[in-house]
């Protein structure tokens, strides 16, 4: 199983977010959507979920606090991750206990392992801010194993 990892988009789907999506099974927002339009423009690659980020209204009903669900044998959880406090990998893997865990906030791509659970941030792959790379992430999923690669979108818009 294929899914895409997509966080900050902030009111803006790239056109290279379609590319770098496409053929996934499924889609997962870490927050900070900032609009159902974008929901929309991702379904048209895959199903889509999304939590709740911290500029987010958390009374849009197409968002939830976290997801917790189990994919091809992978127990993933999905948050914004601002609601930890100081938002590290570290912290973050201790909050949530998952196989992989899904984070945004921070707009910084990163793969961290910690106890061989996967700890990941896709970035942001809205608007560019602090001078970071938009990107977004394939995690692959099979018989109870995960992995991950982070995707570089171009920087066609600011």
């Amino acid at each position: 199983m294929l899914i895409g990892l997509i966080s900050d988009t902030h009111g803006l789907v790239r056109p290279e977010v379609h590319t770098a999506l496409a053929g996934v099974d499924l889609i997962l927002h870490a927050g900070d959507v900032c609009g159902d339009d974008i929901l929309d423009e991702l379904a048209l690659i895959a199903p889509v979920r999304a939590v709740c980020g911290n500029n987010d209204a958390p009374w849009d009903p197409q968002l939830v606090a976290a997801i917790d669900d189990i994919f091809d044998g992978v127990r993933v959880h999905v948050s914004h991750g601002h609601e930890v406090g100081k938002v590290t990998p570290a912290n973050i893997a201790a909050a949530y206990d998952a196989d992989v865990v899904v984070y945004g906030h921070t707009h910084i791509q990163k793969i961290t392992r910690v106890d061989g659970r996967l700890i990941v941030n896709p970035g942001a792959a809205g608007p560019r801010r602090f001078n970071l790379e938009a990107s977004v992430a394939i995690l692959a999923l099979k018989d109870g194993k995960s992995s991950v690669e982070i995707v570089t979108l171009s920087p066609s818009q600011p």
